[in-house]
C-alpha cells in the first residue's frame, strides 16, 4: 500500500525527525475516525517516492498523540503542515486532489526567490 511509504512519527519522535531534518517535511496529521484521511494518506505515499531523498512525508494519528496535535494548533483532520529547517512554512487543511499536493511539495523545495 502507497501510505507505507510515510513515516510514522509520534509526540517522542517528532522534534528528531521532523524539526531537526535537513530536508523538508510533510506531516500528514491523522485520526482513524476521519473518513478523508485514508484517501489522503494514499495519496500522500505515492508522492512520497516521487520526492524520495528531496523531502521527507511523514504522518502523526492526532488521538495517540496529542502533545504535538495541541502544540500546532490542529483541530481539522486531515491537516497536512509542511516544515522547513524546524518551521512551518505552509498549511493545507482538509483533502486536496493529487496535483495540488504534488505543488504544493514541489514549492516548498523551491523558496520564492525576490530578484
Amino acid at each position: 500500500m502507497p501510505d507505507d511509504a510515510l513515516i510514522t512519527v509520534t509526540d517522542a519522535t517528532f522534534a528528531e525527525i521532523v524539526l531537526a531534518s535537513p530536508t523538508p517535511v510533510l506531516v500528514d496529521f491523522w485520526a482513524t475516525w476521519c473518513p478523508p484521511c485514508g484517501p489522503v494518506a494514499r495519496i500522500l505515499g505515492e508522492l512520497a517516492e516521487e520526492f524520495t531523498g528531496r523531502m521527507l512525508v511523514a504522518k502523526l494519528d492526532v488521538d495517540a498523540n496529542p502533545a504535538t496535535t495541541i502544540a500546532y494548533r490542529v483541530h481539522s483532520m486531515p491537516t497536512l503542515l509542511l516544515f522547513n529547517g524546524g518551521m512551518v512554512t505552509s498549511t493545507i487543511v482538509g483533502a486536496r486532489p493529487k496535483t495540488m499536493l504534488r505543488q504544493a511539495m514541489t514549492n516548498a523545495l523551491s523558496p520564492y526567490v525576490n530578484s
